[in-house]
């Protein structure tokens, strides 16, 4: 069940970071609006901040009731309907918050062309790199859950963000992908957008943990209940447990 899990979010995560960046170049293109990253930033992207955070999670671990969870059906695949309509989900939220940073940066900031690039790039680059905590089980805890208690998970989240900072601020890494050094008011925006996919997805996480502890509650109170008219029939015996019509208990 460890390794399962492992693979299936392994596969979640690298599709809802490949499908985000395809709606976003797809929404500009078709909107008539700038493209929000070039292609070599893409395959930066790709090479770096999709691929280290998802081998991480392949490294996971187990949930602590991961034994109570219902056996899966042989024929149930990696990814259900319900993971596909997710990793579309991500999609639309990648690319709502990457154009809107993109649109604030270059008319409200009034950023040049490159810096508004660069805000996109930056944007969708953390905001990929924070979507891994989306990857956890919504019946374990905000805080206390295996992908934030995963070493390898922090590690990866370290060294791309280096590489992510390197590509902005040495000039030969930065001349190759078309990317500029920010203003304080850029890196703010970037802040608040790649953080707009985390907290879309920890509020999703949080409702379904609420509902499967309803369902899981409503179910085991008939058990429970024809468990203890068990034991009372039990304890009875052979007599006549009940009361008469008068109230009156025959013992």
């Amino acid at each position: 069940r460890t390794i399962f899990g492992n693979i299936r979010a392994f596969v979640r995560f690298l599709l809802s970071c490949n499908v985000g960046e395809v709606m976003v170049v797809g929404t500009a293109a078709f909107s008539g609006l700038p493209l929000p990253i070039l292609p070599l930033q893409i395959l930066f992207l790709n090479l770096v901040t999709d691929v280290f955070p998802a081998l991480a999670l392949g490294m996971g671990e187990s949930e602590r009731d991961v034994m109570e969870e219902p056996p899966r059906p042989k024929s149930e695949p990696v990814l259900t309907r319900r993971h596909w309509a997710g990793i579309a989900g991500y999609g639309v939220i990648f690319t709502v918050a990457v154009l809107s940073t993109l649109l604030i940066a270059r008319d409200l900031l009034h950023l040049s062309g490159t810096q508004g690039v660069t805000v996109s790039f930056l944007t969708l680059a953390f905001g990929q790199l924070v979507h891994v905590f989306n990857m956890r089980s919504p019946r374990s805890g905000l805080l206390r859950n295996v992908v934030v208690g995963n070493r390898y998970v922090w590690g990866a989240i370290l060294l791309c963000t280096g590489l992510l900072l390197a590509a902005v601020h040495i000039p030969v890494l930065s001349g190759v992908l078309s990317l500029t050094p920010l203003p304080a008011e850029g890196w703010m925006l970037v802040g608040a957008g790649s953080l707009f996919p985390l907290g879309v997805g920890q509020a999703v996480l949080v409702a379904r943990g609420w509902r499967q502890q309803r369902h899981e509650l409503s179910r085991r109170e008939p058990a429970h209940n024809a468990q203890t008219d068990d034991r009372g029939n039990e304890d009875c015996g052979d007599e006549d447990c009940g009361d008469d019509p008068t109230g009156n208990n025959p013992r």
